[in-house]
C-alpha cells in the first residue's frame, strides 16, 4: 500500500506542477483590467460620426511631433487643423453676422470639423483612439471681425465635439480661444491640439 502511495503521487506532482506553468494566464494578476469600450465603435454605432481622412502636412513641418512627458507617458503637439469636412469640402469666411459675415452656428461647425479632423490625425498616428490618455489643451484661432467678440462660442464646437468622442474625463480639456483678422487659404478656424498618450 504504501509503496503504491507514493508511486502514485510521484506520477501526479509532475503534471500538476507543469499544468501550472503551461496556463499562467488562468491566474489573475492585481490591478489588471481590459477595456471594454472602444472609441471607434462609439464613433460609428453610438454618435453615428464618420471621420475625414487623416490629413498631411501642407509645407514643410509635421501634422505630429511626440514628446516624452513626466510620468513616463507621451506628449503629443498637433500642428493647427482646418475644418475639412469628409467630402473634402473646406469650410471658409469670416465670422461676425453684425458686419454680413458667417454666423455663430456656421463658426461653430467649421470648429467642430476641426476637431473630427484631430481625432482622424489622431487615429492615422496612433492605430487605436483608446491610446489617448487626456486630451491636454486645444488653442483654436477664429478669423472674425473686428466688432465680433465671441470666439469662445464658435471654439465650443470643437470642444464639444471632442468631449462627445473622448469623454471625461480623457477629453475634458483646457482652451484657448483668439480672434484674428485672417486665415490661411481664408479657412474660417484653425485649431492645434495638446494630447497625452498611453504606452503601447
Amino acid at each position: 500500500m504504501s509503496h503504491t502511495l507514493l508511486t502514485t503521487t510521484r506520477t501526479l506532482l509532475p503534471r500538476t506542477v507543469t499544468a501550472a506553468f503551461r496556463f499562467p494566464q488562468l491566474t489573475p494578476r492585481p490591478n489588471c483590467h481590459r477595456r471594454y469600450v472602444h472609441i471607434e465603435r462609439r464613433l460609428e454605432e453610438e454618435l453615428k460620426i464618420t471621420l475625414p481622412a487623416a490629413p498631411s502636412p501642407k509645407a514643410n513641418y509635421d501634422i505630429v511631433c511626440s514628446t516624452p512627458s513626466a510620468d513616463g507617458k507621451e506628449l503629443l503637439f498637433v500642428s493647427g487643423h482646418l475644418p475639412i469636412k469628409p467630402d473634402g469640402t473646406l469650410l471658409t469666411g469670416v465670422v461676425g453676422p453684425d458686419s454680413n459675415g458667417k454666423s455663430i452656428e456656421e463658426g461653430y461647425e467649421a470648429a467642430r470639423h476641426a476637431g473630427l479632423n484631430i481625432v482622424a490625425t489622431l487615429k492615422n498616428y496612433l492605430g487605436d483612439l483608446d491610446r489617448v490618455d487626456q486630451v491636454v489643451k486645444i488653442f483654436g484661432i477664429v478669423q472674425s471681425t473686428t466688432d465680433f467678440k465671441h470666439q469662445h462660442l464658435v471654439m465650443d464646437g470643437c470642444s464639444d465635439v471632442l468631449m462627445e468622442v473622448f469623454q471625461k474625463p480623457v477629453g475634458y480639456h483646457a482652451r484657448s480661444a483668439i480672434g484674428t483678422s485672417t486665415l490661411p487659404l481664408d479657412i474660417t478656424v484653425e485649431v492645434e491640439a495638446i494630447v497625452r498618450i498611453k504606452p503601447e
